[in-house]
Formats: structure tokens, C-alpha cells, sequence
């Protein structure tokens, strides 16, 4: 059965889900209040790099099936169904996240339905906001509109983001425990093609749906952080994380995915996702609970010293006057996502300290560029080694993976690698002469 659907924020979740619900067959209205994304997403054009969404937009935006809008009250009058897709960042002055974006979707669009819709948010928000906004809704709503919320939260992985929407793991969908009503008949309707598949889709109510997205981001950072912390006794110890995580990866409780020890996670998501939940814990009287994840955090942000003073060791034990190349600004490969990106950040902490600092990335420039202009930026990783006294590997794309280090010897002025991912293959650089450092590796 098609649906109509309205799509509120087109940023990375919003413009994927609206992308991804007409490719599914549904009839999708994408809101959003910049103009400027609003032009070149109705041109057909992605406005953030994402690996095979563009061709899935275009092809949504010629057939007719997705359109976009500024307008709340066309959106209204269009769809049934709509999705809170907006950002939710972290609050200026705490680790609380922000919910004003969330909050005025709600307040703008619910005075506006006349009929019996559902509104499922996507954004992933501290538990007890989605309680909230459905009383919130209650208080306003008009006559016979039967307005239902129910949350149904994204697990999108940047760079995988549309197989992730279309062919997810699982889907969750938290619903008030005063009654079910229709949201479950809806998120069905809307999901048919999926749930044929036989994806588990688990029915819970709101806070449980709340958690799970909050929860699974604070599980992913603490594995990332414990093999970083290994990463930081193996140093000391003379061992290599490397193997290390490959020993215990074996182990089925533990698994070898995300166990790559590295310059420690960034983006969007986790780290303000799991600064967002310590604030919320201690709000609602479980701040013990989630202690540890202090400590996620500061093995995470350590991480990133701990690369400048590798490359400080590198050149002689002062960056002032030394030229380093930095490769990688995203942070993760296939995205240009720069947001709290460890490779960016250890990049304008290397400059702060008196190096000339060159940077390549494949897709990340143009961003990179806004946040920090004043580092140097090149089109190709030659043109960045150019020169160059230590070459740092931070972000694992896979054109630096495949790099031929003997293409490289001639240009730089020192053959000194550090690989921040421990993605390269030590002995091919070894052998081609180079000094190699990996994070945690002997």
C-alpha cells in the first residue's frame, strides 16, 4: 500500500529516510527550512556525500515520487505519516542535546493536522522526550485530528546509509503505553517491503525506543575505547593491539568488529550521543550507572594527543618549523563528514604548535575548509607529501590503504609514517624504507 509521507529536516537522516521511503513506493514530501538545501535537493543533487543516495534521489525526484518543501502547512495537508528527522546536537555549556529543532517541528506542525495522522520521530533524543512531546501534542491538537507519536529510531552507518535503511538488521518502533491506536498498523503500511524480508521488528514502548539508539552508540564507543585503551598498554608493554584484537576477537561473546585500536572515534553521533546520555542519567536519577562512560570519552579525546606527540617524536621532538601531511579529514572513510573528526582536530592541534600542515582527503576538503581554513589543503595525497618530514594516516579510505609507499619515497623529505588507523601493511612500508609507527604496534 503506498503511503504519504512527510519528511521533516533533509540533512544526512532526513534526506536519506525521504530518499529511501519513495524508493520503497511511497509518495514523499522532504521539509526543511534552508532554501539553499532545499534547491539542490529538488535538482536531484545530494548536498553531503553518501555512497549510492544520490542515484537513488535523482531517480526519486524524476519519477515525481519525492518532492521538497519549505512550507509546514503543504506538508500538513499532504501526508498522514511524517517523520521527525531533524539534528539534535549538543546543548552550548553541557552535554545535555539539544532539542529545540525537535520541539519546533511538533509545535509547528501539530496545530496544522486536521485528520487522523501518526508522527514518528527518527531523531535520536534522550529518553522521556518522546512522552513529552506526545503530551505536548495532546495539549494542542485539534479536535478529531487523532494525532498518534510513536518512535522509530534510525541506525544508520555513514557510508552505508541507504543498505542501512533499506536492508536494515532490525527496526524498533516504541509506542505509548496509554494505547497502540494505529501506529503500529501504519509503521507496517509503511514498512511492508521490509518486514517481508523478515527483518525482526521489535514493538516496545517509548523510553525502551529511546534507549536502544542511545544505548547501542554507548556500547560501540566503549569497544572502540577499550581496544584503545589496550592500545595505550601495549605501547607500554612492548605488545601489538593489532593481534591482540584479533586473539580476542575470535571469542563469539566479544566479536573482531570494532575492535580496531586507532586515533578513537568522532562525527556526528557518538560522541555527542554518549555525552547526551551521562546528562540525561544524571537527570533522572541514574547518573552512577553511566560513570564509565567518562572514561569512554577521555580514553577517546586521549587518543588524539597522543597522535601529535607521535608526530612531535617523529621529527625530532618539536613541531615548530616541520612540514607533516595529513591524510584523511573526514572521520570515516566514504563520508564527508567533519564533524568532531579526530583527523581534523589532531590536524589544527599539529599547526597550533608551529608545523606546516598539508592536507588530503578524497570527499572532506570543502568542509574541512570551513572549519579550518587556515590549514594547507591539496588535491592529491602526492601533492600533500610534498616535502614532507612525517606523513600521518588519519582517516582509512581506501586509496591510502592501497597506496604504493615507493610512489611516495621521492616526494617527501623524510620517509616517516604514522598509519593512525592501523590500516596500512607495515611490512610493504618497511620494506620500502620507510619508518612506520601504528598506534599500539611494537
Amino acid at each position: 500500500m503506498t503511503c504519504r509521507i512527510a519528511v521533516f529536516g533533509t540533512g544526512y537522516l532526513g534526506a536519506t529516510h525521504a530518499a529511501c521511503m519513495a524508493e520503497l513506493g511511497h509518495e514523499v514530501l522532504g521539509v526543511d527550512v534552508d532554501a539553499a538545501k532545499l534547491a539542490k535537493l529538488e535538482a536531484g543533487e545530494v548536498p553531503f556525500y553518501e555512497p549510492g543516495l544520490a542515484e537513488v534521489l535523482k531517480r526519486n525526484v524524476d519519477s515525481g515520487r519525492l518532492r521538497f518543501t519549505s512550507s509546514y502547512e503543504e506538508a500538513a495537508d499532504f501526508a498522514d505519516v511524517h517523520f521527525i528527522g531533524v539534528g539534535t546536537p549538543q546543548r552550548k555549556g553541557d552535554f545535555g542535546a539539544d532539542l529545540t529543532y525537535v520541539n519546533a517541528v511538533v509545535d509547528q506542525l501539530g496545530p496544522l493536522i486536521t485528520r487522523p495522522s501518526v508522527i514518528f520521530g527518527k531523531s535520536t533524543v534522550p529518553v522521556g522526550t518522546a512522552e513529552a512531546l506526545a503530551r505536548r501534542l495532546d495539549a494542542f491538537s485539534r479536535p478529531g485530528a487523532e494525532i498518534e507519536l510513536a518512535w522509530n529510531p534510525e541506525f544508520l552507518r555513514e557510508g552505508f546509509a541507504v543498505e542501512d535503511t533499506l536492508h536494515p538488521d532490525r527496526m524498533v518502533l516504541g509506542l505509548r503505553k496509554t494505547g497502540r491506536g494505529r501506529a503500529e498498523e501504519v509503521a507496517r503500511q509503511v514498512y511492508k517491503k521490509l518486514l517481508d524480508e523478515e527483518i525482526p521488528f521489535i514493538i516496545t514502548d517509548l523510553s525502551t525506543a529511546e534507549l536502544v539508539k542511545t544505548a547501542a552508540n554507548a556500547f560501540l564507543a566503549t569497544k572502540i575505547s577499550f581496544i584503545n585503551a589496550m592500545s595505550e598498554v601495549c605501547e607500554a608493554a612492548g605488545g601489538d593491539v593489532t593481534t591482540l584484537a584479533d586473539a580476542i576477537g575470535y571469542d563469539a561473546r566479544i566479536g573482531r568488529r570494532f575492535l580496531n585500536a586507532g586515533i578513537g572515534f568522532g562525527g556526528g553521533c557518538l560522541p555527542k550521543d554518549i555525552r547526551a546520555f551521562m546528562a540525561r542519567a544524571g537527570e533522572i536519577g541514574a547518573d552512577e550507572a553511566l560513570t564509565f562512560l567518562r572514561e569512554v570519552d577521555n580514553i577517546n579525546m586521549r587518543r588524539r594527543t597522543r597522535t601529535v606527540e607521535l608526530a612531535r617524536e617523529a621529527v625530532g621532538g618539536s613541531l615548530l618549523g616541520a612540514r607533516v601531511a595529513v591524510l584523511g579529514a573526514a572521520f570515516k572513510p566514504n563520508s564527508d563528514d567533519v564533524r568532531d573528526s579526530p583527523a581534523l582536530n589532531i590536524a589544527g592541534q599539529i599547526q597550533l604548535q608551529g608545523a606546516s600542515v598539508s592536507v588530503y582527503d578524497p570527499k572532506a576538503i570543502e568542509n574541512s575548509r570551513r572549519i579550518f581554513p587556515t590549514l594547507s589543503y591539496e588535491s592529491t595525497a602526492v601533492d600533500a607529501c610534498k616535502g614532507a618530514d612525517v606523513v600521518l594516516v588519519l582517516t582509512e579510505w581506501s586509496e591510502f590503504r592501497e597506496m604504493d609507499p615507493r610512489a611516495l619515497s621521492n616526494v617527501v623529505r623524510t620517509k616517516r609514517i604514522i598509519d593512525g588507523r592501523n590500516c596500512l601493511d607495515r611490512d610493504r612500508w618497511t620494506e620500502a624504507g620507510w619508518g612506520y609507527r601504528g598506534m599500539g604496534r611494537s
